[in-house]
């Protein structure tokens, strides 16, 4: 696991210094990496297009940008940083005075050594994001502000990896892939769902798995808008975000509150035995609001560390590669593992022999010296099963109902089954 954690953060940091927006070839670009170890389905929806409420934007892309002081110094490069600029800046080539200057910089007087992340999608403007230090210092004179960027009709663009399982009940993961620099938000969420579907796809599975890696917001109500007639299939699901940092696990849950993905996942974190968060569904926050919008009302949660804004460095150059570490990148990717882990594994059995306590001894599932110093964990979990194994009880039924471990649980299930104390109801999960 030590090792996938470093994998991911290498995968980051061939990912960080791309100029990312809602639309453009920064998204491309990103979505081309992560195609060379999974198989990605590239999907692009022209400008102008009407998708529910929303409209699909103009394409944005951007070659260079800088801002050049009296003395003709870059001051500010997005080649330095892609933060720098204010993402969806139209084009711009001019002199203008300090205090005119001003009204087109975005600074953090709070965190006065750190550059904002700022947007304007959906307002034709420009502007540069600088450090406070960095505006306090600027002297009067004339400065010389270039863009060259374009803004213009084109596509939004999002990428689909669909694993095939036994079934064609699916699991939505979804992580969006819009902005630039930012390590924590959004690229633990990218690599993360990059590696899962890579372990997945090695992997003979129940379900079948569709990731999702698209623009935040536009993205998820596109790809909505254009599979509206699909969705019963999804059964379970979760958006992954903000999951790189040193803070304890964060499951945001569906807007329903008693979905099964709810459910996985708060056992899952049990059994993890670490510090962790379950908050109740708000309307707001990632794609998950689109997802559980009343007109589609779908299974899908929200899995993350420190939630967004609740992290000094949320939409900062702060949000680096320091910032996210192999080893937070690792313990996520352990207990998304741990999520699937329950998805596929819960079953539901019927006890083949359910009248009174069959004789585990003669078959040789108990200790055969009496009250020998074990716990008798394993021995409890068998009988947990055997009881509730009456066709209507899940393993993660027992599992919550007994308080043990979701694998003490699976494994019990499994030499039962072996023995004949168990048959497997096909379909039952």
């Amino acid at each position: 696991m030590a090792q996938a954690g470093k994998d991911m953060h290498r995968l980051m940091g061939e990912l960080y210094p791309i100029c990312r927006s809602i639309t453009g070839d920064g998204v491309r670009k990103t979505l081309d990496i992560l195609s060379k170890t999974i198989p990605i389905d590239v999907k692009e929806v022209a400008s102008g297009i009407d998708v529910f409420d929303w409209t699909i934007p103009k394409e944005w892309n951007i070659k260079d940008a800088y801002v050049k002081d009296p003395k003709g110094n870059k001051i500010i490069d997005i080649n330095a940083s892609t933060l720098h600029i204010l993402n969806y800046s139209v084009p711009i080539h001019k002199t203008v005075g300090l205090s005119e200057l001003k009204r087109h910089l975005f600074s953090l007087p709070e965190h006065p050594a750190w550059i904002p992340y700022r947007t304007s999608y959906y307002n034709e403007t420009w502007g540069f994001c600088t450090s406070h230090n960095q505006l306090e210092a600027l002297e009067p004179g004339d400065y010389e502000v270039y863009i060259d960027a374009s803004l213009k009709e084109g596509f939004l663009t999002y990428g689909e990896c669909y694993i095939k399982g036994e079934t064609s009940d699916e699991v939505l993961i979804s992580t969006h892939i819009c902005h630039p620099s930012l390590c924590n938000d959004n690229l633990s969420g990218v690599v993360l769902a990059n590696f899962l579907a890579g372990f997945l796809s090695r992997t003979s599975l129940k379900y079948s798995y569709r990731f999702l890696f698209i623009p935040g917001t536009i993205g998820s109500i596109t790809w909505l808008y254009y599979n509206e007639t699909n969705l019963s299939h999804i059964k379970h699901g979760f958006v992954i975000t903000c999951a790189g940092d040193s803070g304890r696990f964060t499951y945001k849950k569906t807007r329903r509150g008693n979905s099964a993905i709810d459910r996985v996942f708060s056992q899952a974190l049990r059994d993890s035995k670490r510090d962790f968060d379950i908050i109740d569904f708000f309307p707001y926050g990632y794609d998950e609001r689109q997802y559980c919008s009343p007109g589609f009302n779908l299974p899908v949660g929200c899995f993350m560390r420190t939630p967004h804004g609740q992290f000094p460095e949320y939409h900062t150059s702060g949000d680096n590669l320091d910032f996210v570490t192999p080893t937070d990148l690792a313990d996520s990717f352990s207990m998304l593992l741990a999520v699937c882990n329950i998805l596929e594994n819960d079953t539901t059995y019927l006890n083949q022999n359910p009248k009174c306590e069959p004789q585990l001894g003669k078959r040789g599932l108990y200790k055969k010296i009496g009250g020998q110093d074990d716990s008798g964990s394993f021995q409890l979990a068998m009988l947990w099963v055997l009881n509730l194994s009456d066709g209507t009880h899940s393993l993660l039924d027992i599992s919550e109902r007994s308080q043990m471990t979701f694998d003490l649980i699976k494994d019990a299930a499994t030499v039962l089954a072996e023995n004949g104390l168990l048959k497997e109801l096909a379909g039952k999960y």
